[in-house]
């Protein structure tokens, strides 16, 4: 069995089942090649991390942004768990570095390949899964991703704009303000919104999106900018 003291060190998870490990970083192409060596890739325990993944980043959305609505919550998971994502935390694990490949894959740049990373990182989540239980699997997901999660909190406005904008407009005596959709465009598999906010009787904001609500706090967003508040 090979030697992962380094990578465990990196990862912060020491494996009670080597071999779980092991499987978490064999492509497929390595056991065409070493039908002697490791017999199973990491293909089952990927399908098992995927799942994972999106269960926990679900669930820590759901947790740490309460005023976000399903619209922008959908959209940071989305961001979340595709990918390229996955691939970057898994480069920042340095998980290339440990795979294990055939020899033409190896040859034809696998070991930097976006698909071949995440897959990994999958796969991995779902042997710490196996071998530490959830609670150890839940807190290596949100450790890789912790970063990427605050920025797209701002990104996708799940800092709840419209409710600042509120809070703004109740303390400057301004009233509550109203959203409006002006536009609906796009086939009806993929609309697109546009809306206004209005405070005070004047339309200070326009936004658009996929959804009506996330077009909603794209306006309030607007307004809050136009307010000389950062959104």
């Amino acid at each position: 069995m090979l030697s992962y003291d380094k990578l465990e060190n990196i990862l912060g998870v020491s494996f009670k089942d080597k071999a779980l490990l092991c499987q978490a970083l064999t492509h497929t192409s390595y056991l065409h090649e070493h039908p002697d060596g490791v017999n199973v890739s990491n293909e089952r325990l990927e399908y098992l991390g995927d799942a994972l993944v999106g269960l926990v980043i679900a669930r820590h959305l759901y947790d740490v942004f309460p005023d976000a609505e399903e619209g922008a919550l959908t959209v940071m998971r989305s961001e979340l768990v595709k990918g390229s994502s996955l691939a970057e935390v898994a480069f920042s694990f340095d998980l290339g570095d440990f795979l294990l490949f055939g020899r033409g894959e190896e040859s034809s740049g696998g070991r930097s390949r976006l698909s071949n990373l995440a897959a990994a990182f999958e796969a991995l989540t779902g042997a710490i899964l196996i071998d530490q239980g959830y609670e150890t699997a839940r807190k290596f997901v949100l450790r890789g991703l912790d970063a990427r999660i605050s920025t797209l909190a701002k990104w996708t406005g799940t800092e709840n704009a419209k409710s600042l904008l509120q809070e703004l407009a109740q303390s400057a005596s301004d009233g509550f303000p109203t959203y409006r959709i002006v536009d609906e465009s796009g086939a009806e598999h993929a609309r697109w919104f546009t809306a206004e906010v209005i405070v005070a009787d004047r339309v200070t904001g326009r936004g658009s999106g996929p959804r009506k609500s996330v077009a909603e706090q794209e306006a309030a967003r607007s307004a809050l900018r136009h307010m000389g508040h950062d959104a």
